[in-house]
């Protein structure tokens, strides 16, 4: 018995020590908050895709409103186009609005589906990319809202011009002025 329990002790410190070698080669790999909620978007789409496919008994529409944040998936019946259920996500006033996810979490409500808590809970952008709408705080605490349409050198770029310069001009001279805060990341890499 104590061969047994020394043997195992002993398979067990040698299986450590592969593991510390290993992770000491490759590193360990946590995922950003970016990669997680490229991840989300991608499972939602997807989602999407498969439940439309899969509930092929009524006709599934979109209402989608950035305005107000929301989504709105009706399904209809084919035959006489009536409303058999509705389903709406709606976006808190701080969180990032995203119409992939918010599409995702009404057609799961109209079919009367558990919403997945990764749906739920995403983590925020952390990136400005072409095609997100964001929010900028001006130096003298008025907002702009614009959507990006080019970034260089770390430079976002608008079709506003004054934008970009903004931009450049507070991080240069030190303002009072916040970074772009992402609001709206649904055509984000879109037409990439």
């Amino acid at each position: 018995m104590e061969a047994l329990r020394t043997r195992s002790y002993k398979l067990g410190y040698d299986q450590g020590r592969f593991d510390e070698d290993i992770e000491a080669a490759h590193g360990t790999y946590e995922k950003s908050d970016q990669q997680k909620r490229d991840e989300v978007v991608a499972q939602a789409k997807e989602d999407v895709k498969y439940l439309v496919r899969r509930c092929f008994t009524a006709r599934t529409e979109f209402i989608v409103n950035a305005e107000k944040r929301t989504v709105v998936a009706i399904r209809k019946a084919f035959g006489n186009g009536r409303v058999i259920s509705k389903g709406i996500a709606k976006c808190a006033p701080d969180d990032c609005f995203n119409a992939h996810i918010g599409k995702a979490i009404a057609l799961r409500r109209a079919l009367g589906l558990e919403v997945p808590s990764e749906y739920l809970n995403v983590p925020q952008p952390t990136e400005v990319r072409v095609g997100d709408v964001v929010e900028i705080a001006e130096t003298t605490g008025r907002k702009l809202k614009t959507t990006v349409h080019r970034i260089e050198n770390g430079i976002v770029r608008s079709i506003e011009p004054y934008v970009g310069f903004y931009l450049a001009y507070a991080r240069r001279h030190g303002l009072l002025a916040t970074d772009p805060k992402t609001i709206d990341d649904t055509g984000a890499g879109e037409g990439e």
